[in-house]
């Protein structure tokens, strides 16, 4: 769903300047309606490829590029658009290094042992993804480098755009000469580049022992503390931004063509921001922790055994931004560049938080225990959590283990969930209408449906309170003897106050939910929407997991067969807590969290002869109701080859082991044996960050890969 290609497409966009498919004869503006279709007096079009018309070469005589699926869409003013797969340009495996080093030294004074631990580690990382999408702006602000963005009738390619433009639409000859608004994929400009370095490190010192004065009671101790460190540097496909529109609107560069001019090439080098540091930052965690248990009481089943502790932590953040001295200028912009200076924070944030906890073990009977635990934690900006805990234990016999649990959680927002700085930006996807005005969300003539381009809002919000949850679960373990086990256990999980982001396309469908995201003017006209973080609704997740282990010996050998199933009973969500919840999300598409697969197992066969090791796993991932895109649900188009469910994906990974070689470990595994492709899906790189036809969420694209592996104990 994108009219971005390599060979640019024309667009009618409001502005201050007139522009080729559309002119306001009053104010000589931009406006955001197109021509009148020739095929269809009735339609506007707007977003329109020369490729695609009549008489042309067709939008898939370029690589990559093909005609526009408007129907597919539901956007019947694009139909002569051209689209570009944008998923060819996902980088499926970012190339990463790590490097870490782990030490530790321990030793006793009398019957006590003081250790200390010492872990280094770098990641060096590449991240590779599409060449830059340049849309012309309607931005009303002089700030933005893009206002006006405009191809100029001076350029190379302007009479020949213009005259196969007029040949379909003839009225728009008294345009000639007024610049071209446009959306363009550069290609030349190269795919967008960043490298990142982080160093981590972590010091402990520990000491444990028993407890004076307290008979049978040990304790541990410990002060540590935890660093994180990383810069990101800009690589190729990014290049200054107000230097960049002027190539642009100079005629330089040309967005109608595949090839460009020396002079073209050499200016966009010459403008590349390859080297700047966009951002930095640094996360501190500073831990004293003490802990005590030992026997408390006795009791029919056995002697009560109890545990307390304490938990003090610091945790600090500071995100650099732009650390240019000019990077406030308009002259130091990158375009596009992700999270610049504007998400600095301001100094380094910090939050304490204090937490004691207490658990207590009491053998009611001989076979029966029951375990009684409870946490307070206390943070800053938050207040203070309860949180219990309680389980069961029976073993009726030495063959069946009866287990039980029931708890509550909570998770609290994120220093940048909180914390980022507030941004505005102006959509530029595809086209967008007032779903207050327009409930069909479909761009045509009537009132209220016409294009618009609101400003979106990003950022923190302080206001967030913490996610919340209570769990539970039982479940049976049956073990006749030594060679087999198995078990089944049922668990439920209530969240609640999810801390989640909507983007525009949600909280348009969901309007009525989120009427108070949708900020307007004074004359009731939509110029904004709110996707920041919110605690938004519940969701309700209930499940089976079913497990099995048997061990024999044949051919002189030691067999193991084993596996483990996951099967959802139940998910089900509601985006507020007001609203009802929505449909079973078992085995359906969702674009929010995980993918709600009905049955995964994991099943595995292992050898053990000598010195030699075998295992051949299985992993199955059951099939699920696919997206629908928005021309198959409302009726407008019904694909030949489609299928409303994704297959199942399954694969087999393959591992041996030697250890005929003193002090050697050799292990080699193969990972996807048969080479399988992931199931065909609709998925679309929103949100998951894959391309499209595969989901990330449950298939892994790569395909056959092997490892090898070899340990060597030096003393």
């Amino acid at each position: 769903d994108t009219r971005g290609a390599p060979i640019a497409t024309l667009f009618a966009i409001n502005g201050t300047q007139a522009n080729v498919l559309s002119r306001d004869n009053v104010n000589n503006a931009g406006r955001s309606t197109g021509p009148v279709d020739f095929a269809n007096p009735a339609l506007r079009v707007n977003g329109i490829n020369i490729l695609d018309l009549p008489g042309q070469a067709g939008c898939s005589s370029v690589d990559g590029m093909s005609p526009y699926d408007q129907v597919l869409w539901a956007s019947p003013g694009a139909k002569y658009g051209c689209a570009w797969d944008t998923g060819r340009a996902a980088v499926i495996q970012q190339p990463v290094r790590n490097t870490s080093l782990l030490s530790r030294l321990a030793f006793k004074l009398g019957e006590h042992q003081v250790s200390a631990e010492a872990v280094l580690g770098r990641s060096e990382s590449a991240k590779s993804f599409s060449a830059n999408q340049i849309t012309s702006g309607s931005d009303t602000l002089n700030t933005n480098p893009f206002r006006n963005l405009r191809y100029p009738s001076t350029g190379a390619s302007y009479d020949a755009v213009f005259n196969t433009l007029v040949a379909s639409f003839p009225a728009l000859e008294v345009n000639r000469g007024l610049p071209m608004a446009f959306r363009w994929r550069c290609m030349v400009c190269g795919p967008r580049e960043i490298t990142t370095e982080t160093d981590t490190a972590r010091f402990l010192l520990g000491v444990d022992g028993p407890v004076p004065f307290l008979k049978g009671w040990d304790y541990k101790a410990g002060v540590s503390q935890a660093t994180s460190e990383s810069s990101s540097q800009v690589g190729s496909g990014y290049h200054y931004w107000v230097p960049f529109a002027k190539l642009i609107n100079d005629g330089v560069l040309n967005p109608f063509s595949l090839t460009q001019t020396p002079q073209a090439i050499a200016a966009l080098d010459a403008i590349s921001a390859r080297g700047v540091t966009l951002y930095g930052g640094k996360f501190t965690m500073q831990q004293t922790d003490v802990s005590m248990s030992g026997p408390v009481f006795n009791m029919p089943g056995g002697q009560a055994m109890a545990a307390v502790g304490v938990d003090v932590r610091t945790e600090k953040y500071k995100f650099d931004g732009d650390q240019r001295p000019n990077a406030n200028t308009l002259e130091a912009l990158i375009f596009n560049v992700p999270f610049d200076n504007a998400l600095a924070t301001a100094g380094t944030l910090k939050r304490d938080i204090k937490a004691v906890y207490g658990e207590l073990l009491l053998p009611v009977v001989k076979g029966l225990e029951v375990t009684l635990a409870a946490r307070s934690d206390e943070y800053t900006g938050f207040g203070r959590s309860n949180n219990p805990k309680a389980s069961l234990r029976w073993t009726p016999n030495d063959q069946i283990l009866v287990r039980a649990a029931a708890s509550t959680g909570f998770r609290v927002p994120t220093f940048k969930q909180m914390f980022d700085p507030f941004t505005v930006s102006q959509y530029v996807g595809a086209d967008f209408t007032d779903p207050a005005k327009c409930p069909t969300r479909v761009v045509s003539a009537t009132p209220g449906c016409e294009s618009i381009r609101p400003d979106i809002l990003f950022g923190g919000k302080a206001s967030l309170e913490p996610e919340e949850a209570k769990m539970k679960s039982v479940g049976v373990v049956f073990a006749p003897n030594a060679d087999f086990s198995g078990n089944i256990d049922y668990w439920d999980i209530n969240r609640k106050g999810s801390i989640q982001s909507f983007g525009l396309t949600t909280l348009a469908a969901n309007y009525l939910l989120f009427p108070q995201n949708f900020i307007r003017n004074a004359n009731g006209d939509l110029i904004g929407v709110d996707t920041r973080w919110v605690n938004a609704g519940e969701v309700v997740t209930k499940g089976l997991e079913v497990g099995a282990r048997f061990a024999f010996n044949a051919s002189g050998a030691r067999w193991t067969v084993g596996g483990d199933l996951s099967y959802l009973l139940d998910k089900k969500s509601r985006l507020i807590a007001s609203a009802p919840f929505g449909a079973s999300e078992v085995g359906r598409f969702t674009r929010a969290g995980d993918l709600g697969v009905r049955w995964k197992h994991t099943l595995s066969l292992g050898y053990v002869r000598g010195d030699w090791s075998a295992t051949l796993n299985h992993i199955y991932r059951g099939g699920y109701y696919d997206a629908v895109l928005p021309g198959v649900a409302n009726g407008s188009v019904k694909p030949a080859n489609w299928q409303a469910k994704v297959e199942p994906y399954q694969v087999f990974n393959m591992s041996v082991g030697y250890t005929g070689i003193k002090n050697l470990k050799l292990l080699a595994g193969i990972k996807n044996l048969f080479n399988e492709d992931p199931p065909f899906s609709v998925t679309y790189d929103t949100n998951t960050g894959a391309g499209s036809s595969w989901e990330p969420r449950v298939a892994d694209p790569r395909g056959r890969s092997y490892s090898l592996r070899a340990e060597y104990q030096f003393f």
